[in-house]
Order: C-alpha cells, then sequence, then structure tokens
C-alpha cells in the first residue's frame, strides 16, 4: 500500500511517500513544497493545492496521514494558518478518493521510537535507521512527514 505522510504549513509542507508491503518498508520519494511569504495567501496555498496535486497524481497513494491539529491558546493564529494548508490538502483526499487519517504527535512519536515524548532528532535518527539514508540534508518537516506514514503501517496496521 502506498502512503503519503505530510506536514503541512503555510511556509514550508513536508511530504513523504512510502510503500508498505507486510514488514517491509520502502521510500518512494520525499521533498518540501515552500511558498513565498511576500506573496497573497490565496497564491501560497494555490501553490501547496498545485503541487500536491501533481504529488498525488504521480505516486497514486491510497492513504494520506496528517498529525491532528493541536492548538496552544496563546497561539491561536499558528492553528489558524495550520488550518489554510491542511484544508487544501484534506480536500485532495476528497478530490481524489484518498482515506485521510490522522494520529495525534504523541501517538506518531510513541510508534516511531516507543515514547510519546520523543524529540524531534530521535524522530529524525529513527527515519534516518529504517530507511538507510543520510537525513542531514533533509528539513524536519520532511522526517516528520515520513514518521507519520511510518506510523501508520504501526499504527493502521497497513
Amino acid at each position: 500500500m502506498r502512503i503519503l505522510g505530510v506536514d503541512p504549513g503555510l511556509r514550508i509542507c513536508g511530504y513523504g511517500v512510502i510503500d508498505s508491503c507486510h514488514s517491509s518498508l520502502k521510500l518512494v520519494e520525499a521533498g518540501i513544497v515552500t511558498t513565498d511569504s511576500s506573496q497573497k495567501i490565496e497564491q501560497r496555498l494555490n501553490k501547496i493545492q498545485r503541487s500536491f496535486k501533481e504529488l498525488i497524481l504521480q505516486t497514486k497513494p491510497k492513504v494520506l496521514v496528517l498529525e491532528k491539529l493541536y492548538s496552544h491558546y496563546r497561539h491561536p493564529t499558528t492553528a489558524c494558518i495550520l488550518g489554510h494548508a491542511r484544508g487544501v490538502i484534506c480536500s485532495l483526499c476528497g478530490e481524489y478518493n484518498i482515506e485521510l487519517i490522522e494520529y495525534s504527535a504523541t501517538r506518531i512519536k510513541k510508534a516511531i521510537v516507543g515514547r510519546g515524548h520523543a524529540g524531534k532528532l530521535q524522530i529524525k535518527g529513527m527515519i534516518r535507521r529504517m530507511f538507510n539514508i543520510d537525513t542531514a540534508s533533509f528539513a524536519t518537516d520532511v522526517t516528520d512527514a515520513l514518521a507519520l506514514a511510518v506510523a501508520h503501517t504501526r499504527i493502521g496496521k497497513t
């Protein structure tokens, strides 16, 4: 089964596509989609939409995994901004009939590292070992997106 993990943001969206067959995982593609902060929000969201539409058409995932949205009361604007990018991605799931799954951050970390409060470096290290890749050049958004996809194979029994 092909799984697309997405770490959405308005400035940087990380993504990771993996194939899961029984207990075997294969990295298909990973990267980021960036937008220019000097552009209007509608232009930025359009770029995210076009980029992920192209990625979906190329990789044909069956499942798309997002982290559940968490909003701290001191930073409500952050949740709103993330909500814009997430909305575009969720809409694409509907358009292309892709199953949308969401897990909490602690659930993802526990599935990857074994602890629900693991740090970003621990996640990055586990992704590096799982796929035998050099993650030094990967943005944290990419390893987080790959962690989402991998977590689904462990939690969702894919």
